[in-house]
Order: structure tokens, then C-alpha cells, then sequence
């Protein structure tokens, strides 16, 4: 993403961490992808070591929701997911302000999520953090300025960011169409080619200590 490339962010986790690839398509023998979280255990040591990965990834693990239901199932994931503990501090790789939050409180949703605004280069884009802890959403207001660096948020527990295992899905969206504190992380196939476009691969402002 060509906006992105002056930028140099500051750690999204802060600490050592071990990275290890975590991978939910469809095709991995050792996923059950209707029950992901042993698989996710397993790879990640009981996040001993940190998750990473699923730009793009076709997942049938969201058939676990109606949430996900059209004519079929979204089944392709337009952020990254970083796999770490819940409570784990969360925080901001870039400048910017807070543009939208709100609990997302449905099975298979984010939970709570915040959704922050930047510019660069005279473009606008905005950061989807998902599958926060509620008290992520405590003391914070619309329009607040936020610090490259700052703590924002906490990765959110399996009883409050829609029952998944903890971790954060991190997102980047150029039009929110409208949107307030959420916006889609799962595309359905057909409507893939729109989404790669308004949510570019956010891998370029996921660094780690």
C-alpha cells in the first residue's frame, strides 16, 4: 500500500515474542475448522510463543455463526490476526485519533472494537482493532488523539469478543461506507475483489519488539 510506505510504526505488542505462523484455511490437515482453539493451543504453546496470519485466508471455520450467512458463507479474511493471551496490552502502531468504537456483542462478532482514523500522504485510511476486552472501551471518546507507541487496548477473553480464543484482528480500511465502531473482516468470495482494494494487507504496520 503506497501510503504506507514512509511509515515506520512502533511495536504493536511490546516484549519479546516468539512468532509463530498459525494457519486456519481449509486445507490444514491438523484444523478443525468448526473448533479451532486446540489447533491454535497447540501452535502457539499456550501462547508461550504469539500467533500471527490470515490476510486473505479462505476459513470455513465462520460457518460456526449465522452471523457469516448470506447466500452461503464469508469465508475470506481480510485482516490479521495476532494470537496472544487475554489481557495482553495492544498498542498503536501509528498516530491518530479515535474514530469509532462499540461492543460488538454477537457470537462469531469482534466484540469490542475500536476503530482508529490516520492520514497520510492526504489520504485518509482508517485501523480496525477487534476482539478487545470491554474495559478496552472504558475512558475512551471520539476524536481522542492517540500516540504512535500509546496503549490502547487489551486483547479480549473468549466470554466477551464473540467466543473465539483471544487474540486481536487488525485491519486496515480505506471507506468505512458509513460505518461506526465495526465494519466486515470476512468477505464472502464473490465480493473479494472490492474488499482486497478497501482493506489492504495490514502487515506492514505489525511490528514486534
Amino acid at each position: 500500500m503506497h501510503l504506507l510506505q514512509s511509515i515506520t510504526p512502533k511495536p504493536i505488542l511490546v516484549g519479546k515474542h516468539t512468532l509463530v505462523k498459525v494457519n486456519l484455511t481449509d486445507d490444514n490437515p491438523n484444523l478443525d475448522p468448526l473448533n479451532p482453539g486446540p489447533y491454535i493451543d497447540d501452535v502457539c504453546e499456550g501462547f508461550e510463543k504469539t500467533g500471527i496470519g490470515g490476510y486473505l485466508e479462505k476459513r470455513k471455520m465462520y460457518e460456526v455463526s449465522d452471523l457469516f450467512k448470506g447466500n452461503n458463507y464469508r469465508n475470506r479474511h481480510l485482516g490479521i490476526d495476532i494470537w496472544q493471551a487475554a489481557e495482553t496490552p495492544i498498542y498503536m502502531p501509528i498516530s491518530g485519533t479515535i474514530h469509532s468504537f462499540n461492543d460488538n456483542n454477537t457470537k462469531g462478532d469482534y466484540g469490542p472494537t475500536i476503530i482508529t482514523q490516520h492520514q497520510q500522504n492526504g489520504q485518509i485510511f482508517h485501523l480496525l482493532f477487534g476482539h478487545l476486552s470491554r474495559k478496552s472501551l472504558q475512558d475512551i471518546q471520539t476524536g481522542q488523539a492517540l500516540e504512535a507507541g500509546q496503549r490502547l487496548a487489551w486483547i479480549g477473553s473468549e466470554h466477551e469478543n464473540g467466543q473465539w480464543p483471544p487474540h486481536l484482528h487488525f485491519q486496515i480500511i480505506i471507506d468505512l461506507q458509513g460505518k461506526l465502531g465495526d465494519y466486515p473482516g470476512v468477505a464472502f468470495e464473490e465480493e473479494l475483489d472490492f474488499y482486497q482494494k478497501n482493506c489492504p494487507d495490514p502487515s506492514s504496520l505489525i511490528v514486534f519488539d
